[in-house]
């Protein structure tokens, strides 16, 4: 929560990965907000009403994903908002001629989200939700420890700068 709330007025793109984990996490505690306090809240150093806030944010999290069916799989809706606001952002920047330096990024990035789109086999629809997801596994790899190839990690580069250009746009304009 108080991480979220941060990279929210930070780094939109971070959000979004954030909140991906936190999904991720509570569907690991099976939607148990007793679980998720045990094993994730109580590792907080926080005073006892900010875990207590903690906890309802969890908590309102958990009963979202029930109520939106994605128990399983899936993406709260108000992030599939914002990634929405982000691909029509995304769009209008690789069509303006004043932004160089965008439209660059993004053409060094295409073979990469060629590549991720074909592994998706249908299941991401544009460009900042492939770099989403290619982003959110180089993420579960690091964090699982488990290696990852050198041609990943330079295709991966070209899409973290591009979203990192189009994180800068997005908080310009908010």
């Amino acid at each position: 929560m108080i991480i979220a709330r941060e990279k929210k007025k930070t780094n939109i793109i971070e959000y979004i990965l954030y909140m991906w984990q936190i999904e991720d996490m509570i569907r690991a505690n099976d939607f148990d907000v007793d679980k998720i306090n045990k094993n994730i809240i109580q590792n907080f150093e926080q005073p006892k009403e900010i875990k207590e806030e903690m906890y309802e944010w969890y908590k309102d999290l958990a009963q979202r994903m029930e109520n939106e069916q994605i128990k399983e799989k899936g993406h709260l809706n108000f992030l599939s908002e914002i990634i929405q606001q982000l691909d029509h952002l995304h769009d209008e920047l690789i069509k303006n001629p004043n932004e160089l330096e965008y439209i660059e990024a993004y053409n060094a990035a295409k073979p990469a989200l060629k590549d991720l789109k074909q592994k998706a086999r249908g299941t991401v629809a544009g460009d900042v939700e492939t770099s989403l997801q290619g982003l959110y596994g180089i993420l579960l790899l690091k964090l699982q420890q488990k290696p990852i190839n050198s041609s990943t990690q330079d295709a991966l580069a070209s899409i973290s700068h591009l979203m990192a250009l189009l994180n800068d746009k997005y908080m310009e304009r908010e």
